[in-house]
């Protein structure tokens, strides 16, 4: 995968407060954050900026703003540096484009493996019927 730099005047850091356990103190500090990236207003090229915005992603609005929430850790900085590695990490999974795959024909013998164990099996069900003439 390769690592495609973003510089941070692109993208806004905000903190929030948490949700979930924590205490007293998840009611008085603010350390989570919400990362807004603006994709159609980013230096990136145009057709990474078209593959980002055809992403099934609901972290994408309809305004073609990624936002992102980070509050996995405790303080603040941690959360700061996880929100950008997961908009790296969107990115440069964005960035990878898949070998087309072209259809293929089985092999004449695998074809005749497959008839084979397709009789062997009719063969043995056919023996597990009555015995006629008792």
């Amino acid at each position: 995968m390769q690592f495609i730099q973003i510089p941070e005047g692109e993208y806004e850091l905000t903190a929030i407060r948490a949700q979930g356990a924590g205490g007293q103190n998840v009611n008085k500090v603010s350390s989570a954050i919400h990362l807004r990236f603006d994709i159609k207003a980013s230096s990136l090229s145009d057709w990474l900026k078209e593959r980002l915005l055809n992403l099934k992603d609901n972290r994408i609005n309809d305004d073609g703003v990624l936002i992102i929430k980070a509050q996995q850790y405790r303080t603040q900085e941690a959360n700061k540096k996880d929100a950008v590695q997961r908009l790296h990490e969107i990115v440069s999974a964005a960035s990878i484009v898949k070998p087309t795959r072209y259809a293929t024909r089985p092999t004449y013998g695998s074809k005749q493996r497959r008839l084979e164990t397709k009789s062997q099996r009719g063969h043995l069900k056919q023996l597990r019927g009555k015995i006629a003439g008792e």
